[in-house]
């Protein structure tokens, strides 16, 4: 099998010195993600170094390093390992051949960038790569293009951003071909003072287009013009998506499933194609058209991805579901834990009033952070959806949900909780059979812990489904 890198390869990208002749199949900077063959990148950060776990790493099993010191295991020593791992992302996309996708925008980035991987490699398996988990930062995205395969047909790369400038030195180390901004909400407003700041930061992603580069942008936002300006510049083409009437890609005969899921006809400028969404929600369905013309795009398969598409399970964190007993049956655990803002509560609540359900809808809602001077409004303005979602007990888990619990009053049961510890246990007592639970908060506030202890627990778990 040919190696992901070879230790000459990696010096030469990162102007290093290998202290012996090795190669790599897999590179990491968290010791805990080494396997066999891996490359651990000894990074200096703010809490630790990198190089305190060396050590441990190459009893991993790991075959090299790029460190700033001296050592006796095989090595590539530099002076800047922070730098030496944006150098080896650089080079990884200089010597590809692969199509490139940049995928941006406030809410629905990482659920876009698994639904076009899967579509890809559903038209070419095994030769499509993508960023894993969030890793969508200053450190993620180079990581995430270090470990693209030489033999990469199709790459998708999750950016993302809190401060403006950012995206504008992610994208120009991607270099995509195509670049998506799936929408535009109140995320990390505590470093905006606007959603059209935020529109803006987003828009960077357009300026590292490559030339006859495609832009995807969002054509139900109200930040629409602003996003068409930032890709005009750097932009071959410019394609919109989204379901009102006059986008480039819309859907038509949009019917939902009996699974939760959308069957829909997607109409782009050269095609038709019927398929069925999984994943429950409008926000899915706007989504997919994002994916089908990033798909046609970059040469890939429609047919193939509607398939994909169908076929596309939950993601940890979310919308993954789990089946998890109750006294006389089963309810219904839908994690969305991950994170949360304003625009993804009031989607998913939507979403969870859609459904069809035997018992009673729980939410276990957890504070969103980074929301800066008008947080108690935004948590508050919640009320509305959950009383249009049929609600019928809310655990709301947090400081920051106090303006929801004082707007919602005595219109919906509910229990206000300091944390996510607090919140199992009514969470445990309140589960009946056919119970539909969702479970959604900033990620700082551990909202997965209560997924994780009903998923694990034998006496409560029937797995995923």
């Amino acid at each position: 099998m040919t190696p992901l890198w070879t230790s000459a390869e990696i010096a030469q990208a990162v102007g290093g010195t290998a202290s012996a002749d090795f190669d790599v199949n897999g590179l990491a900077f968290d010791s805990r993600e080494i396997s066999t063959g891996d490359l651990f990148i000894a990074m200096k950060g703010e809490v630790t170094d990198g190089h305190r776990f060396l050590d441990k790493v190459y009893g991993a099993g790991a075959a090299g390093a790029i460190v700033s010191q001296d050592l006796a295991q095989p090595h590539v020593r530099v002076e800047d390992t922070t730098k030496a791992l944006n150098d080896l992302g650089r080079a990884s996309r200089a010597r590809t051949d692969a199509r490139i996708c940049g995928v941006t925008g406030s809410v629905g980035k990482t659920g876009t960038k698994e639904a076009l991987f899967a579509a890809l490699d559903r038209s070419m398996p095994g030769r499509a790569h993508r960023s894993v988990k969030s890793y969508n930062n200053h450190t993620g995205v180079p990581l995430s293009l270090s470990r693209m395969p030489r033999e990469t047909r199709f790459g998708v790369f999750e950016m993302g951003m809190n401060h403006a400038g950012e995206l504008a030195a992610l994208t120009r180390l991607v270099r995509p071909h195509v670049a998506i901004i799936t929408a535009i909400a109140s995320a990390h407003r505590e470093f905006f003072s606007s959603e059209e700041e935020i529109a803006d930061a987003k828009g960077e992603i357009f300026q590292g287009l490559e030339p006859g580069g495609v832009a995807i942008v969002p054509f139900d936002s109200p930040h629409r013009d602003r996003l068409l300006a930032a890709a005009r510049p750097h932009a071959a083409r410019i394609l919109t998506f989204g379901m009102g009437d006059g986008a480039d890609i819309y859907a038509r005969d949009v019917v939902r499933a009996d699974n939760g899921g959308t069957m829909l006809t997607a109409v782009l400028p050269e095609a038709e194609l019927t398929f069925t969404i999984s994943q429950p929600g409008d926000h899915w369905v706007s989504n997919s058209l994002a994916v089908l013309g990033a798909v046609e795009a970059m040469g890939g398969d429609l047919a193939a991805a509607g398939l994909a598409l169908a076929d596309m399970p939950g993601l940890k964190g979310r919308g993954e579901r789990h089946r998890v007993r109750a006294s006389g049956g089963e309810a219904v655990l839908i994690d969305e834990s991950y994170n949360a803002n304003p625009s993804s509560m009031r989607a998913t609540l939507k979403s969870l009033a859609e459904q069809k359900v035997e018992g009673r809808r729980i939410v276990v809602l957890g504070s969103m952070r980074e929301l800066g001077v008008g947080s108690d409004d935004f948590h508050a303005g919640l009320a509305e959806p959950i009383e249009a979602a049929c609600v019928d007990y809310a655990i709301l888990v947090g400081e920051e949900m106090k303006p929801l619990a004082k707007a919602l009053g005595q219109k919906v049961n509910m229990t206000h909780v300091p944390d996510a510890k607090s919140a199992l246990q009514p969470l445990r007592d309140a589960i009946r059979p056919g119970d539909a639970i969702l479970v959604k908060g900033s990620n700082s506030i551990g909202l997965s812990a209560i997924v994780e202890a009903l998923a694990r627990d034998p006496s409560t778990s029937l797995g995923t489904g």
